[in-house]
């Protein structure tokens, strides 16, 4: 007489929620209008019974709601770099 055992284990990655900054007195570069830029940061996770288990990466940007310019990485200001890793932080 055996004893069967079934186990089920949900594992996988799904993106966190994502984190959302009005950067006050930060002018656009293109349209050069302040008070329009939003700083955005979204998390991947590994997830282990959908409870975030592992950080896996970060998707963060910029963007004017003016002109709908969006900037990432090197095209951010060093005020908008600032703003991103306080949002990470988070």
């Amino acid at each position: 007489m055996g004893l069967n055992i079934l186990f089920i284990l949900f594992f996988g990655t799904r993106p966190g929620k994502a984190k959302e900054a009005k950067l006050a007195g930060v002018p656009c570069p293109y349209c050069e209008r302040v008070g329009t830029l939003n700083a955005w940061v979204q998390t991947r996770f590994i997830h282990l019974f959908w409870i975030p288990v592992y950080r896996l990466s970060s998707n963060a940007f910029v963007r004017c709601e003016h002109c709908k310019k969006a900037y990432e990485g090197d095209e951010c200001t060093p005020r908008m770099q600032e703003a991103l890793q306080k949002l990470k932080k988070e």
